[in-house]
């Protein structure tokens, strides 16, 4: 790192040790590295971009870390069993993946595959999600849960796996399903799990508060809970209702949250247990966060706890609330997705040109007979100093306003416009440096360095690849790759190639007020390439994304730590990401057809004399070229 530069300036200004949780760090050549182990091995994600580069693997691309993803899996599992062996509590952990947060065939087999030993099952929401289940959680000691609104195939399906002797709960979330499940199976002739959802008075906090309490989309009231229970002794079926389970929303943010749900919820299930109904499960549902923006607070981008804490509060909380009415203590299951995921993915992509508001370039020489606007613009940068320059400061803000005024009315020449511009931008520039020495910014002046940050051009949308960020206001951590020991010198935002005027970032992390508009981003090098990550996009945002202007899927790597490889990493598989032909053809579109109409368009011009025989037949296979390529530009930084 450079002398006036450490690796704990890199830390304050990117947060990085906090939202990485240990995941990633950055080395002394300023590189930024995943350290899947948490320990000392490290891959410096440049050399994965240099080795995909020597694969034809271009960017914007999806790295993914698998070690990270396996990483998870066991921390959440081990974090449980700690728990429930301190607290000599008398059930077991059964957690599951929410294949919606990553419905990836990759990640689901790799999560399945670490969780073995944990007995790690698998939720699903949808017919196409429960086909995908049965498939693989094969585990006959894992569970499946079945959550979402039902039909007779969804139902038709949950008892093929019973018959199959797999543990698939199907949770009731509107009183009609379970007729519907007890009709089926009595035809089917196997005994189903049953789950109830409770819809609970507790209301979640944060972003998905909307999804918990009295009014959520889904569960049963506790009148329909009751009528529920009756219903299946009348069938015969009260020991198949196996699983009591509630959820207070995505991302909880305050443990307090949990803390009240696990109270609710732990009477609901201690009270139906002393009706009678054998309870074996108690599904604390999803909500498990991720610390976006590493500020460890109860803001929505955040969580003012940690896995062991969540952990503790579900364990201790249901083991209290059991002893205290003398039931069992039920096994327990969660709903983690959101950090089983988040850490293992990021997106990397090329910064390909800026986009500057302040334009200091045109000559503002003065000539002969210019408007009195110019000049007494002018003569404010000539006399501009650091007593002055707040005066100074609202007479350029009128100046360019009158300025726009006169434009307006054809008093000035469109020359005479863009030196009045021109200096306005020099002057702002030159009052925000002389802002940076003082201990207290007048009023007015706090905007100057957005006002005068430029936009750095990425090639990436953020409609496809952050689709929660344009959404749902969701921070994501934002750290260029590489010359981290060098001081940033620049605060810019980010802006995709999309046509969009959305398309951009402009929120990030900030320790202090939680967010700001700019980051801190390096001066560019021309002909060197600076490269951007974008981090914890590894839960939704894989799985979102849509074909806004048809750019379509990214390239996207899979990686896996070796101490032994010379790089230290080697990658494992590439899914190449769409070219324009696919994505055109989603669309409706036939790209055959399309390569046919441009060559007869182009024949015709041939025909006539407009384009050369030998330059129409080029035309025609650059046209064929681009339907088969990447949809993302293939420009890089100064081309």
């Amino acid at each position: 790192m450079g002398n006036d530069w450490t690796k704990e300036d890199v830390y304050r200004t990117y947060n990085l040790q906090n939202w990485g949780e240990g995941y990633f760090d950055v080395d002394e050549e300023g590189h930024l590295v995943a350290v899947p182990d948490k320990g000392t091995h490290k891959i410096v994600i440049n050399k994965v971009v240099e080795e995909m580069k020597t694969q034809g693997i271009k960017l914007p691309a999806v790295i993914r870390f698998h070690d990270i993803l396996r990483q998870q899996v066991r921390n959440l599992n081990r974090s449980f069993r700690k728990v429930i062996e301190d607290a000599n509590y008398q059930g077991r952990y059964f957690g599951v993946y929410p294949v919606k947060v990553n419905q990836m065939r990759e990640v689901v087999e790799e999560i399945l595959d670490a969780g073995q030993t944990y007995d790690y099952g698998l939720e699903a929401g949808s017919k196409p999600e429960l086909m995908a289940v049965l498939a693989y959680n094969t585990n006959k000691n894992a569970m499946t849960i079945l959550n979402g609104y039902k039909d007779e195939d969804y139902l038709r399906l949950a008892l093929l796996g019973n018959k199959l002797g797999r543990k698939v709960v199907v949770v009731i979330e509107k009183f009609s399903e379970l007729s519907r499940l007890i009709k089926l199976s009595k035809e089917m002739n196997v005994t189903p799990m049953i789950g109830l959802r409770g819809r609970m008075a507790v209301e979640g906090h944060g972003r998905w508060k909307s999804s918990s309490g009295e009014k959520a989309k889904f569960g049963l009231s506790i009148s329909e809970i009751i009528q529920a229970v009756q219903f299946c002794e009348e069938q015969g079926l009260k020991d198949a209702i196996k699983l009591f389970h509630f959820h207070v929303g995505s991302q909880i943010s305050d443990i307090r949250t949990l803390k009240d749900a696990i109270s609710e919820g732990g009477r609901i299930y201690a009270k139906l247990h002393k009706m009678g109904v054998k309870l074996e499960y108690f599904d604390a549902g999803g909500g498990l966060g991720i610390d976006y923006d590493g500020t460890r607070s109860d803001k929505d981008s955040s969580m003012n706890y940690i896995v062991e804490e969540y952990a503790t509060d579900i364990v201790w909380g249901l083991k209290q609330i059991c002893d205290t009415e003398g039931v069992p203590h039920p096994n327990i299951v969660t709903e983690s997705g959101r950090m089983i995921t988040a850490h293992h993915s990021c997106v990397i992509t090329n910064v390909i040109d800026q986009v500057k508001t302040s334009q200091t370039s045109f000559n503002t020489s003065k000539v002969t007979g210019e408007h009195l606007i110019v000049e007494n613009m002018r003569d404010l940068e000539e006399s501009l100093s650091q007593k002055n320059f707040q005066q100074y400061y609202n007479e350029a803000l009128q100046l360019k306003e009158e300025c726009l005024n006169a434009f307006k009315l054809g008093i000035l020449s469109l020359e005479e416009r863009a030196k009045i511009e021109t200096i306005y931008w020099k002057i702002m520039s030159r009052i925000n440096v002389m802002t940076k020495s003082l201990e207290f910014i007048p009023e007015g002046l706090h905007s100057l360095d957005d006002d005068l940050a430029p936009q750095y051009l990425c090639n990436f949308s953020v409609f496809q690849s952050i689709a929660d960020y344009w959404a749902i206001d969701q921070l994501l951590p934002v750290v260029p790759l590489n010359r981290l020991n060098e001081e940033p010198t620049l605060n810019g935002s980010i802006a995709d190639i999309t046509c969009d005027s959305d398309g951009k970032m402009d929120r990030f992390i900030d320790r202090e007020s939680g967010f700001k508009s700019t980051i801190p981003l390096h001066v560019l090098k021309e002909n060197e390439d600076y490269l951007i990550g974008i981090f914890l996009t590894g839960a939704y945002q894989d799985v979102m994304g849509d074909m806004h202007n048809l750019f379509g899927r990214l390239n996207e790597v899979h990686v896996y730590s070796d101490p032994e490889d010379p790089a230290g990493f080697y990658i494992e598989e590439i899914i190449r990401g769409n070219n324009a032909s696919s994505v055109l053809a989603t669309m409706q579109y036939n790209p055959e057809y399309m390569a046919q109409k441009m060559k007869q368009l182009v024949n015709q011009e041939v025909v006539r004399g407009i384009i050369p025989p030998r330059e129409g037949v080029r035309l025609v296979d650059f046209y064929e070229e681009c339907l088969s390529n990447y949809t993302y530009l293939m420009t890089t930084l100064g081309e």
